[in-house]
């Protein structure tokens, strides 16, 4: 029987991150980022991916990573999303690496070994709100070069290399000073989206797309749940901390009875959520059969819960949440965002039914 609780080992590597982003990914700061014009976090990013090497992660270590699994990355999602860390630790060191190990080892190994080390940081140049049921987009490959234009892509602003899909079938490395990138507005401001223009930029054959893609997306899904996890704790915790504090008719807002049932509610939805996100890292660390089927379970429960977290964290800190300066607001983006992250709620809904044999009415 499959064990999601935690193991000691989780819990220290939580422990470590956490400490790291008390320490350098404060609310303030973040909000002060997202209004400039570099709203990635370099800095924190250098932190976790060469101090902490949280990069390599999922790199085999005789490619230079870590050699653990989903579920290690499971958990340190689960803190980015606690913080709404600003760095492409999803783009770069989930999806663009999976793409890669989905490959041919001597194609992509030094890359892989870039990536895992932080020297690079790369990204799949797939649109982040794909629908699951969606063809991708492609480029045009003719005669050594891609030409084309994608646009949605997240942090395609702040990538060394793109890994990208074009139409003879393959999955080309493309440098990102060889195109055209374009910053897009995006309702998630910690986690930028692009265009990216492609005008005869030379790529590095890697492998077969569709495989490489494919792969790389059900983990995004399946681990994007762990992110939308960690949000949806942040969000219930400072809540019920703000409403012991605040007070109405001289006694606490948190202890009239209509607040504390929405409360247990969404305790109980964050509760059942990180056992469908626990279950999905799981089934894809193991390699199951069953991952497909646990991914969309996953994604189905998550962005619901995600969003009515978020919503429910503004909301309840009355006049304050609904400020700039309150940090509320980033989580309910993050949130939104990532509810049409890698396939809708609905739309994993329809391939969970798909998976089952269930008919749709």
């Amino acid at each position: 029987m499959t064990d999601l609780l935690y193991s000691e080992e989780e819990e220290a590597l939580r422990a470590a991150v956490r400490d790291l982003l008390t320490d350098h990914c404060d609310a303030a700061g973040v909000i002060a980022r997202v209004e400039s014009d570099a709203p990635h976090d370099r800095e924190l990013w250098k932190l976790l991916a060469d101090g902490m090497g949280l990069a390599g992660l999922l790199v085999p270590e005789e490619l230079g990573g870590q050699g653990a699994g989903h579920r290690e990355v499971a958990v340190v999602l689960e803190e980015l999303g606690r913080a709404v860390a600003p760095v492409p630790f999803l783009t770069s060191a989930v999806v663009a690496t999976e793409a890669l190990l989905a490959g041919d080892a001597g194609e992509a190994g030094d890359l892989l070994g870039d990536l895992a080390s932080g020297r690079r940081i790369g990204a799949l140049a797939v649109a982040l709100n794909l629908p699951a049921d969606s063809a991708y987009k492609v480029v045009r490959y003719e005669d050594g070069a891609l030409h084309g234009e994608l646009t949605g892509i997240a942090d395609a602003a702040v990538a060394d290399v793109l890994l990208v899909p074009a139409d003879d079938g393959g999955l080309y490395a493309v440098d990102a000073s060889a195109v055209t990138v374009t910053p897009q507005v995006s309702l998630d401001l910690t986690r930028p989206l692009a265009k990216v223009v492609f005008d005869g930029a030379p790529g590095r054959l890697l492998g077969d797309a569709e495989p490489a893609v494919r792969r790389a997306l059900r983990a995004g899904a399946g681990l994007l749940a762990s992110e939308q996890l960690g949000l949806a704790e942040w969000t219930l915790t400072e809540t019920v901390r703000y409403l012991k504090e605040r007070k109405q008719f001289n006694r606490p807002v948190g202890g009239f009875q209509a607040l504390k049932h929405r409360l247990a509610h969404l305790w109980l939805e964050v509760v059942n959520l990180r056992a469908a996100a626990r279950n999905a890292a799981d089934q894809l660390a193991t390699g199951s059969a069953d991952a497909d089927l646990a991914v969309a379970v996953a994604q189905a429960f998550a962005a619901p819960v995600a969003v009515h977290a978020a919503e429910e964290a503004l909301q309840l800190h009355g006049g304050i949440g609904m400020t700039w300066e309150h940090p509320v607001h980033l989580y309910l983006k993050r949130a939104k965002a990532d509810s049409i992250a890698y396939g809708t709620a609905g739309a994993h809904r329809a391939a969970l039914a798909e998976l089952v044999d269930l008919q749709a009415p």
